[in-house]
């Protein structure tokens, strides 16, 4: 071999040079183990489901963070509506007992009756059944007052409620209330009975109550009253020309406050024109009368009166105080 040349080493001697010249293996006593010989606790390629992992990822992470309005919105579904004739008669009647509910015990010209009133009266425009059965079941079970007694320009007024409704509106009536009391010194004019209240129009009338708020003809209204029993007078008129106009009347409810007597001068004379007729009288709940002779109070003692002779049934006895 000539000087300066490298040694060229001889084919297939290589891998016999790289297994002399690199470390020599140490053998072990223990043998590795497969890799299928313990469980994994990741999941294979055929047990992995992706469908699984994208339904547990939340709504910003499956949009890939997207703005709400870049976002897929949910499906409105449609409600059906609620089928309200298909209820029995008698429950549409508990429908519309609910709605009417706080509208007050009688009708009245009164300032809060757009409050009360007229916003529940909107149902009647639905359609036309329902204004025939809620328009009946609202008048037919509301009494209303035949002259207003609310203070102010609506008792002075010459067209009271009941000439204020249309003539189909005053045939589903069954009650009316004639209130007596206000203005016992000076009427107001519009208190007339006449045509144009629509008395006649009122054919399903059974009952008139007649209500007294006070008598003046008790000793209180002594010095400011007229003279001659003019209210007590004008109240039996007032009765008997309401009556006039509805003949089918079949009875008469006489109720009052506390401070009016059934044998006062006033309670007397409506009773007569009621008897005369032949109608049945009945009693209000909040007067307490009965058919029984009405038992007068004795007048208290007012231990305060310095040095009065006060009799107590005998007369032969007077007790000094």
């Amino acid at each position: 071999m000539a000087r300066g040349r490298r040694a060229v080493p001889a084919k297939g001697s290589r891998a016999a040079a790289v297994a002399v010249s690199g470390p020599t293996p140490v053998s072990s006593a223990f043998t590795t183990p497969l890799s299928s010989a313990y469980p994994s606790t990741y999941a294979s390629e055929a047990e992995y489901d992706m469908n699984d992992e994208v339904a547990k990822l939340q709504l910003g992470v499956s949009t890939m963070n997207l703005s709400a309005s870049d976002a897929p919105k949910p499906k409105r579904v449609k409600q059906k509506p609620f089928r309200f004739f298909d209820l029995p008669s008698e429950l549409r009647l508990k429908v519309y007992d609910y709605h009417f509910a706080n509208t007050g015990v009688v009708l009245d010209l009164d300032p809060d009756n757009y409050k009360r009133i007229h916003q529940k009266l909107a149902i009647l425009r639905t359609c036309r059944t329902i204004y025939q059965e809620a328009s009946y079941f609202f008048y037919s079970t509301h009494p209303v007052r035949i002259f207003p007694t609310h203070p102010g320009r609506f008792f002075k007024t010459k067209k009271p409620l009941l000439a204020r409704m249309k003539p189909g509106q005053r045939a589903s009536l069954s009650s009316l209330e004639l209130r007596l009391g206000p203005g016992w010194s000076k009427p107001p004019r519009g208190w007339v009975v006449n045509e144009a209240l629509g008395l006649a129009d009122c054919v399903s009338i059974t009952k008139l109550t007649v209500f007294l708020e006070c008598d003046p003809g008790n000793d209180i209204f002594r010095g400011f009253r007229q003279p001659d029993n003019f209210y007590e007078r004008f109240s039996k008129t007032l009765l008997t020309d309401v009556l006039d106009q509805m003949p089918w009347v079949e009875r008469i409810e006489f109720d009052a406050w506390p401070s009016v007597k059934k044998s006062g001068a006033l309670m007397r004379g409506l009773m007569e024109a009621t008897t005369t007729r032949g109608l049945k009288i009945i009693w209000g709940k909040e007067r307490g009368w009965t058919d029984a002779e009405e038992v007068e109070r004795q007048p208290a003692l007012n231990l305060n009166d310095p040095l009065s002779f006060i009799s107590h049934g005998n007369p032969g006895i007077m007790v000094v105080v």
